[in-house]
C-alpha cells in the first residue's frame, strides 16, 4: 500500500539529481548539455542523439555533430539556452569553453540548488499528506484499525523523513561541490 507512495517520493529525488546533474560546478560536463534540444527536420532532438560529446580538456566541451548540416542549429540552440556560454566552431565541431566560476556566481548557484532542494521537500511532504489522508479514508471506511491507522502514518512519516535525508544530502554535495575552488 505504501510502496506507491515511496516510489513517488524516490522519483522526487531522482528529479532533483537529475537537475543538479545539469548545474555546472566550473568542470566541464556532458550532462549540462541534457536539456538543450536541437531543431532536427522541425523536431526538437536532444543534442545527445545528434552528436558525439567529449571532455577533452577540464574547462572544454567538445561537440562532434553527426551531420555536418547540424553545427549551426546546434550552435542557435546553445545560444539560446541559459547555459550562458558562447560556442566556437571549426566548421566541423562546435567547441565550449567554461570559464572559471566567480565568487558571487557561485553563492548564486548554491542558492538556486537549495531551493530546488526546498521545492524537492515540498514535494515530498505533499506525497505524505496524500498517503496520510489516503489511509485516513481507509479508516473511516472500516478498511483498516485505528490500530492499523497509527502504524501506517509513523511508516509514512519515515518515509518521509528518510527521503528529505536524501533531499538534505543531495544538496549539501552539490552545494560543496559548487563551492570547491
Amino acid at each position: 500500500m505504501l510502496s506507491q507512495y515511496e516510489e513517488k517520493m524516490q522519483k522526487s529525488v531522482d528529479s532533483l539529481e537529475a537537475e543538479y546533474a545539469t548545474i555546472r560546478a566550473g568542470r566541464a560536463n556532458p550532462n549540462i548539455l541534457n536539456k538543450i534540444k536541437v531543431e532536427y527536420y522541425g523536431v526538437p532532438t536532444p543534442m545527445q542523439q545528434l552528436a558525439n560529446i567529449t571532455v577533452p580538456e577540464a574547462r572544454t566541451l567538445m561537440i562532434a555533430p553527426w551531420e555536418p548540416s547540424l553545427v549551426k542549429e546546434i550552435e542557435k540552440a546553445i545560444m539560446n539556452s541559459d547555459l550562458g556560454i558562447t560556442p566556437n566552431n571549426d566548421g566541423r565541431n562546435i567547441i565550449l569553453n567554461f570559464p572559471e566560476l566567480t565568487e558571487d556566481r557561485r553563492k548564486e548557484l548554491v542558492k538556486d540548488i537549495k531551493k530546488k532542494g526546498e521545492g524537492t521537500k515540498v514535494a515530498i511532504r505533499n506525497i505524505r499528506r496524500d498517503a496520510n489522508d489516503s489511509i485516513k479514508k481507509m479508516e473511516k471506511n472500516g478498511d483498516i484499525s485505528e490500530d492499523e491507522l497509527k502504524d501506517s502514518e509513523d511508516k509514512i512519516q519515515k518515509l518521509t523523513d528518510k527521503y528529505v535525508g536524501l533531499v538534505d544530502k543531495a544538496v549539501e554535495a552539490k552545494s560543496k561541490e559548487i563551492l570547491t575552488v
